[in-house]
C-alpha cells in the first residue's frame, strides 16, 4: 500500500483541474488471482447544490453484490435469474479494509461498508461551491461476471459501478440509491486519472484517453468503465470528413466484423452527426453494452439443424451498430437521471434508428431474406402478411403488441419499475416514434436543427428533458400536447368515420377520442398506387371534423399509414371509396395467425387435427376466428369438427368481449358466451353452454403477482345409459360458479390461493386452495399445497358432484381428461391435481368435508419423492385419516409427470399385485402454459 500511496502523489500533482469540477484519483491493483482490487483514491468534492452541506453521501454500489435480500438480487429474481441468489460467498462482491481521511473535516467512526450508500458527517457545513478533498483506501472483491456482465471471469474483467464515488443525482444526500443493473447514470462531469498496476501479460482499454498502457485521463459525461484481459481488443479509427474518433472495443471481434464496421462505422457516425450534431472523440463498446443496444430482432433462427438468415452478415453489423453507436454517443453528449427522463434518450436513440431505415432500409422487410426461403419449392412464409411488414413497420407493432394486453406503461413511468419489454417497446419506440411523427409534420430539418441546438447548448450539464419538449412545441405548437402525452398511458384513437362524393372533391369525416388538437396525416391513393399526403390540424375539444380533399380517381383513403403514429387502434383508419366495399374495409380469409393487417377484416381459417380424448379420439376440424398474433377486444372462435372416434360431428364456439381500461384497478374485464358438444364416454356426449365473466385487477408489468375473479353459469346436458338412468344419474343440471385467485409466481417463493363457491339446486359447496414452492437451490424445489372443501348443503342422488380423493370428478368438463369416464386402463392413471390431490387410488369419495395436504420436494435432478395426508368425512360415517407417499419423475417438469406410491394408508403398494395400474401420471397439453412461463421476465 506504501507504493500506491507514492504513485497516488506522483500524479496528484499532474493535472490542473476546474474549480468546479468534480476529480477523482484512482490506483488500483488487480490482485493475481484477479478476484481482488486494491484501491488507493482521491476525491475532490463540490458542493454543486444551493445550500451548505451538513453530510458527503457516497455511492458503495459493489454492496449490492454482497448477500441475499438486496434490490439488485431481487431484480434479478423478476428477470427470472437466480443466480445472484444462488451464489457462492467467494462469487460475490463487496468492500474491505475501508479506511477515510479527510484532514479532521469529517466525523469518522465504526464505518459500516456493507450498505450500499455511505453517509459521513461534516464537522463543519461545506459551503455551496467550495469543495472538499477524501482519501479513501480499501480492497473490492469483484463478484462473478455472470450475474451482471460486470465483475471477474477467466477471460475478462469488466469494471464499472465498483470504485467509491459521489453521487452526482443527490447532491442533497437525503434518499438513498441502489444498484439495479440498469446502466444509470451515476458520476457525470468529472475530471478522472487511474493508474492500474496489472498481472504480467494482461491488457485494459477503457473510455478515458489511455495515456500509457495502465494510465487513463480525462473528463466524462458518463461513468468510467474499463476491461482488462489477456488479449488485446481491436481499436477502429475514424477519419473522415471532419469527423476523427477512436472506437475501443471490450471483445474480440472476427476479421470479416472488422472488415464491414471498418465500412459502415464511418457511414454511421456522419449521420448521427448530421443529426444531432456532435460525435465524441472516442467511444468504448463493452460486451454488455452491444447485447443491450444491438438491434432487436435480427438475429438468425436456428432449429434443429437448420439455420436461416434474415439478414446478410453485413446487414446485420449495419443495423446493430448503428443503434450501438448511436446510444452510446448519446450517453456521452446528454446527461439524464435515467430514473426519470429514461425515454429522452432511448426515444432519441428509436428516432435515429427510424431515420437511418427510411433511407438505407426503406422498402426492407420485416423478416428480412426470410420470406425468400424455398421448402421443396415453395416459398410459405409469403401467405402471410407478416411478409409483406416493413422493418419500419417493428416501432409500431411492438408498441401494438404490448398496448393490446394493456401491459403497456406510461412513458415517464420511472425506469426501475419498467417492464423489460416496455423498456424496449414504449421507453424507445412509442418514443421514438413520436419524435419521428413530429419530425415528419414540421420537417426534419427543423427537428434536427432543435436537437442540435439543445445538445450544444446543455453539454456537461444535467437536462430536463421538458425543456426540450417545451421549445419543440414552441417551434412546432401542433407537439404541445407531448408534455402530457407522456404522463399517461396512450390511448389516442382517431377514425375514418365515412366520406362523401361531392363534384370533384371528397368529404371526410374524421373522429378523434380525445380533446387534444394532435394533428393527423391523411394519404390519398390511386388504383394505380399514385398516393398524395395532406396534414390535418385538428382542433382542441372538438372530437368530429369534416375536411373537403380532391377526390378525382381516389380509391383508397387511409390515416396514420404505416403505424407513424402510436394509436390506440389501426382498424378503423382504413376506407375504400369504390366497388362492393366502399365506405368500410374489405374481408379477408387467412389460413393460420399471423401479424394483423389493419387495412383487412381478416378470419383465420385453421384446420385443426388434434387428440382429445379416447372416445372421440383425433377431432378433424376447421377453426374460425378474428384472433391473429395480437390481442383484440372482440373475439370470436367456431370450430365444428369431426370425431374420428364416433362419426359424429362436434365441436365448439365461443364469443368474447374484453374491456381493457388504461387507468384503472382492472387490467381487463371480459363477458363471453361459449358452448360445446363433444363425448365423455362411449357413445354418450354432452352439451355445455356457458355465460361468463372475468376480472384482471390492475399489476405492475414487472410484478410477478397477478389477482382475478370470475363468475360463470353454465348449462349441462348428457347423454345417459341405461344403467346410469337406472341410478338416476342427472342428465340436465345448472352450475353457477363464483371465485377468487391471486397468484405471485416468483422465482424462489412462488405462492398462490383461491376460494371459490359453487352452487345448483341440490347443492352448494365452497372450497379454498394455497399453494406454495420454494426453489432452495437450483433447480431444486419444495412444494406445500393445502385444499379445504365443505358443502353447504347436499342433496345430491349420488356421488357425481362430491370432491375427489384420488380422482377427480369432471361433471363441469373442464380438466381435459383423456379417460373422462374411465375407472380402469391406463386412461383412468391420469393424474390432475384437484381436490384431495392423493396419488394413491384410496378409494371413495367425499359428501360432507374434506382437507388435504400434499408435499412434494427434489430429491436428485428429476427424482423427487411425495406425500399426502388429509382427513374427511361422509354423512352419517366418522372422519378419517388418510396418507400416502412416494417417489415423482418429472420426465417434463409441469407437462409430463410419473408418481411411483410408495406407502400409504392401504400399506406397502409396490407389494401389490396390481402394482403397475397403480402409477399415476400428469399429462399438460397447454400451448399456453408454456408461452406464459417463457415470457416471464420479460412482462
Amino acid at each position: 500500500m506504501k507504493k500506491f500511496s507514492i504513485c497516488f502523489i506522483l500524479f496528484w500533482g499532474v493535472v490542473q483541474v476546474s474549480a468546479q469540477k468534480d476529480s477523482i484519483y484512482i490506483a488500483a491493483k488487480l490482485s493475481e488471482n484477479k478476484k481482488f482490487l486494491e484501491v488507493s483514491e482521491e476525491i475532490v468534492y463540490h458542493n454543486h447544490s444551493e445550500k451548505p452541506l451538513d453530510s458527503i453521501k457516497l455511492l458503495n454500489w459493489v454492496a449490492a453484490y454482497n448477500k441475499r435480500g438486496t434490490s439488485l438480487v431481487y431484480r434479478k429474481l423478476e428477470d427470472r435469474n437466480s443466480s445472484l441468489h444462488f451464489a457462492k460467498p467467494e462469487t460475490l462482491g463487496k468492500i474491505s479494509d475501508f479506511k477515510i481521511n479527510s484532514k479532521n473535516s469529517l466525523s469518522v467512526s465504526n464505518i459500516d461498508v456493507s450498505g450500499e450508500n455511505l453517509f459521513f458527517i461534516l464537522n463543519q457545513p461545506l459551503p455551496a461551491g467550495e469543495s472538499i478533498r477524501l482519501n479513501l483506501q480499501y480492497q473490492i472483491q469483484l463478484p462473478d461476471k455472470k450475474f451482471t456482465g460486470y465483475g471477474t471471469s477467466d477471460n475478462t474483467i469488466a469494471l464499472k459501478y465498483f470504485f467509491i464515488v459521489p453521487d452526482h443525482f443527490d447532491p442533497d444526500n437525503i434518499s438513498k440509491r441502489n444498484y439495479h443493473d440498469i446502466e444509470e447514470s451515476v458520476n457525470f462531469n468529472t475530471y478522472w486519472k487511474f493508474n492500474f498496476n496489472l498481472p504480467a501479460n494482461h491488457f485494459i482499454n477503457g473510455n478515458l484517453q489511455q495515456d500509457s498502457t495502465y494510465s487513463f485521463t480525462g473528463y466524462l459525461d458518463a461513468d468510467p468503465e474499463f476491461v482488462i484481459s489477456q488479449t488485446q481488443f481491436p481499436t477502429i479509427n475514424v477519419h473522415s470528413d471532419d469527423i476523427n474518433t477512436e472506437i475501443k472495443f471490450g471483445y474480440a471481434i472476427s476479421p470479416q466484423e472488422i472488415q464491414n464496421l471498418e465500412f459502415f462505422l464511418p457511414l454511421h457516425l456522419k449521420f448521427i452527426k448530421d443529426k444531432i450534431g456532435f460525435v465524441p472523440e472516442r467511444l468504448f463498446i463493452s460486451d454488455k453494452f452491444r447485447a443491450k443496444e444491438d438491434f432487436f430482432g435480427n438475429n438468425d433462427i436456428s432449429f434443429w439443424k437448420f439455420k436461416f438468415k434474415i439478414f446478410t452478415d453485413a446487414e446485420k453489423v449495419d443495423l446493430d451498430y448503428f443503434g450501438i453507436i448511436a446510444k452510446k454517443i448519446l450517453d456521452e453528449s446528454i446527461i439524464t437521471d435515467k430514473q426519470d427522463h429514461h425515454w429522452f434518450k432511448n426515444g432519441l436513440k428509436s428516432y435515429l434508428e427510424i431515420q437511418y431505415l427510411k433511407k438505407f432500409y426503406g422498402e426492407t422487410k420485416l423478416l428480412g431474406n426470410l420470406p425468400e426461403t424455398s421448402v421443396l419449392g415453395i416459398k410459405p412464409l409469403k401467405w402471410f402478411h407478416a411478409s409483406d411488414v416493413k422493418l419500419l413497420d417493428r416501432y409500431g407493432l411492438a408498441y401494438q403488441y404490448i398496448m393490446s394486453q394493456n401491459l403497456d406503461q406510461k412513458i415517464d413511468e420511472p425506469f426501475g419499475a419498467l417492464s423489460n419489454f416496455n423498456d424496449m417497446a414504449i421507453s424507445s419506440f412509442e418514443t421514438g416514434s413520436l419524435f419521428s411523427f413530429s419530425a415528419n409534420k414540421m420537417g426534419e430539418e427543423n427537428f434536427n436543427s432543435l436537437i442540435k441546438k439543445y445538445i450544444a447548448e446543455n453539454r456537461d450539464q444535467q437536462v430536463n428533458p421538458e425543456e426540450f419538449l417545451k421549445q419543440l412545441s414552441e417551434k412546432e405548437p401542433t407537439t404541445d400536447y407531448l408534455a402530457e402525452f407522456l404522463k399517461h398511458k396512450n390511448r389516442v384513437n382517431f377514425k375514418l368515420k365515412k366520406f362523401k362524393a361531392k363534384d370533384d372533391s371528397l368529404e371526410i369525416r374524421i373522429a378523434k377520442n380525445t380533446d387534444d388538437s394532435i394533428p393527423v396525416k391523411l394519404e390519398t391513393q390511386t388504383r394505380d398506387g399514385e398516393r398524395k399526403s395532406y396534414w390535418i390540424e385538428t382542433e382542441k375539444n372538438q372530437r368530429l371534423q369534416t375536411v373537403s380533399l380532391p377526390g378525382e380517381n381516389v380509391y383508397k383513403i387511409t390515416l396514420n399509414d404505416d403505424y407513424i403514429f402510436p394509436e390506440a387502434n389501426y382498424r378503423d383508419n382504413f376506407l375504400y371509396t369504390k366497388g362492393l366495399f366502399s365506405n368500410s374495409k374489405k374481408i379477408k380469409f387467412k389460413l393460420i395467425k399471423d401479424i394483423p393487417n389493419p387495412e383487412f377484416n381478416e378470419i383465420y381459417l385453421n384446420p385443426r387435427i388434434r387428440f382429445t380424448n379416447t372416445y372421440d379420439k383425433f377431432l378433424i376440424g376447421m377453426n374460425f376466428k378474428n384472433q391473429s398474433l395480437f390481442d383484440q377486444k372482440f373475439l370470436y372462435s367456431i370450430t365444428p369438427s369431426f370425431s374420428t372416434g364416433t362419426g359424429k360431428l362436434t365441436g365448439s364456439g365461443a364469443v368474447a368481449y374484453s374491456f381493457l381500461p388504461a387507468e384503472s384497478i382492472i387490467q381487463s374485464l371480459t363477458f363471453g358466451v361459449s358452448g360445446s358438444y363433444f363425448h365423455y364416454d362411449y357413445d354418450l356426449a354432452y352439451r355445455k353452454a356457458s355465460l361468463y365473466s372475468n376480472i384482471s385487477f390492475r399489476k405492475n408489468p414487472r410484478s410477478t403477482v397477478s389477482r382475478g375473479a370470475s363468475f360463470s353459469y353454465n348449462y349441462f346436458q348428457r347423454d345417459l345409459n341405461p344403467r346410469m338412468i337406472a341410478n338416476r344419474d342427472y342428465d340436465k343440471y345448472n352450475l353457477w360458479a363464483l371465485g377468487y385467485g391471486y397468484s405471485d409466481n416468483q422465482m424462489i417463493h412462488e405462492k398462490s390461493f383461491s376460494i371459490s363457491t359453487q352452487a345448483m339446486h341440490d347443492f352448494n359447496k365452497i372450497t379454498g386452495e394455497a399453494f406454495y414452492r420454494w426453489e432452495f437451490a437450483p433447480r431444486q424445489k419444495l412444494s406445500l399445497r393445502l385444499f379445504a372443501g365443505y358443502f353447504m348443503r347436499n342433496e345430491t342422488r349420488n356421488n357425481t358432484f362430491d370432491y375427489g380423493i384420488s380422482r377427480v370428478s369432471d361433471y363441469s368438463f373442464s380438466y381435459n381428461l383423456l379417460g373422462q369416464s374411465a375407472t380402469g386402463g391406463i386412461l383412468s392413471q391420469q393424474f390432475i391435481l384437484a381436490d384431495g390431490g392423493f396419488k394413491s387410488f384410496i378409494p371413495g369419495t367425499v359428501n360432507q368435508f374434506i382437507t388435504s395436504v400434499n408435499v412434494d420436494t427434489s430429491v436428485w435432478k428429476i427424482f423427487h419423492v411425495y406425500a399426502d395426508a388429509g382427513i374427511f368425512k361422509n354423512k352419517n360415517n366418522p372422519t378419517q385419516f388418510i396418507w400416502d407417499s412416494g417417489v415423482k419423475v418429472r420426465v417434463i417438469p409441469d407437462f409430463l409427470e410419473i408418481y411411483f406410491p410408495v406407502q400409504s394408508s392401504l400399506g406397502f403398494e409396490p407389494g401389490f399385485k396390481d402394482y403397475g395400474k397403480r402409477i399415476r401420471y400428469t399429462l399438460v397439453l397447454n400451448l399456453s402454459t408454456i408461452i406464459n412461463a417463457a415470457r416471464r421476465g420479460w412482462y
